[in-house]
């Protein structure tokens, strides 16, 4: 049995793998086009574009943030495989049908319905979180993150391809048959040792903070989620107007900027399992400071770069410190909370990362306006200075990473 069940995990890990994969990429692809889709369903102002492209993007995090915690708790009611089930052949519908829409309202009310139906990547980590022995779920989770990053990676560069060759409708409804696909390699191939909570269990052990050893600490980790993706989303609208400026409007703009935007998600491919395998040897704790650390020293140049080549170096070292970042507050949320409590803590873990999407959007488009573009990266970099500081003061665990392996 223990070798069957070692069996599984390893192939629950590389099913769920290509599942995020195709997941990042079918979200991935649209978004850089969500903008130019917007332009095509109507004659809008410049100021109107801007209103609905940004409320066509942010409705869906807004949604994801308010129902998150609501499928976590189905998911320990109910099973992690189950709400995998419901998110993939949920959102294969819903942006398929984002290919037919013939007006604004009707693409907005289907972003809506993607934020309800999101939960794929969360549900994927809890399962590869509650499945994988302890020892080894730094590594899966580091090695699942990669799944997520190289679809990401991959997706602009398809929608493009797909754009181009078909059109952007095309692009929505080859990425609901992606989707078909997840649903039906999850629903054969995954497998859960599931022990559902009743509801009346639930009742009856109170608020779920209550049944971990250290509630301040996930608080913590929640939040630092929260600001990590506000840094990543605070650079993504304004970075290939910064790559435009850095090139004085002269040369390939296009593509250099579209270079620079996957060098991140490059080095956390190459980061992410080695940082996870580190962490379950010495600490994950030590991982987590190490990608704090280096994550500021990186974003402040950032903001004082002339070249776009040291951007781009730059750029590339932001994704080492995704990679120590993202796996590292996931492993610890995992080795700090009852297994049976998995599928809650990792959905509020997605809401707060999802409110870490629309801040920052919003943030990084007011702080561009009043600094210019150099004080995005500034910004970033000081925000993650006060979360690191925020861990090492109400923390102590984090403190002593050198002697224990936490």
């Amino acid at each position: 049995m223990g070798t069957r069940k070692k069996e599984q995990w390893r192939r629950n890990l590389a099913v769920l793998w290509l599942g995020t994969f195709i997941a990042g990429m079918g979200f991935s692809e649209i978004m850089p086009f969500l903008s130019l889709y917007v332009d095509d369903l109507g004659t809008f102002t410049k100021g109107q574009l801007t209103m609905y492209s940004g409320v066509t993007y942010a409705v869906t995090f807004f949604v994801i943030a308010l129902v998150s915690p609501l499928w976590g708790k189905l998911a320990d009611q109910k099973g992690r495989k189950l709400m995998l089930l419901r998110s993939s052949l949920g959102m294969a519908v819903v942006i398929g049908l984002m290919g037919f829409v013939t007006n604004i309202w009707q693409l907005i009310g289907l972003r809506f319905l993607q934020g309800f139906f999101a939960g794929y990547i969360p549900n994927a980590s809890a399962l590869i979180a509650s499945e994988t022995p302890r020892e080894k779920s730094g590594n899966a989770l580091g090695i699942l993150t990669t799944g997520y990053v190289s679809g990401n990676l991959i997706g602009p560069v398809l929608g493009g391809i797909l754009a181009q060759v078909f059109s952007i409708r095309w692009t929505f409804i080859l990425t609901g048959i992606f989707l078909i696909i997840v649903f039906f390699l999850s629903a054969t191939l995954v497998h859960e040792h599931f022990t559902p909570v009743s509801r009346a269990q639930q009742a009856r052990q109170g608020s779920w903070l209550n049944q971990v050893k250290n509630p301040k600490l996930i608080l913590v980790l929640l939040v630092s989620t929260l600001i990590i993706q506000m840094g990543n989303n605070s650079i993504t609208p304004i970075i290939s107007l910064y790559v435009k400026q850095l090139m004085h409007n002269v040369g390939p703009i296009t593509l250099v900027a579209g270079i620079i935007a996957a060098l991140p998600g490059l080095s956390t491919l190459l980061a992410a399992p080695k940082l996870g395998e580190y962490g379950d040897r010495h600490g994950t704790s030590r991982v987590l400071v190490f990608g704090y650390i280096f994550a500021v020293l990186m974003y402040f140049p950032q903001g004082f770069v002339s070249s776009v080549w040291l951007l781009g170096i730059l750029r590339f070292m932001i994704g080492v410190s995704d990679g120590a970042l993202f796996p590292a507050v996931q492993t610890l949320l995992t080795k700090n909370s009852p297994q049976s409590l998995t599928g809650t803590v990792f959905s509020w873990n997605q809401s707060f990362q999802a409110l870490g999407s629309m801040f920052g959007s919003l943030f990084g488009g007011v702080v561009a306006n009043i600094f210019n573009y150099n004080g995005v990266f500034i910004f970033t970099a000081i925000t993650l200075l006060l979360n690191f500081g925020l861990l090492w003061w109400l923390v102590p665990e984090i403190r002593h990473f050198r002697q224990q392996h936490a």
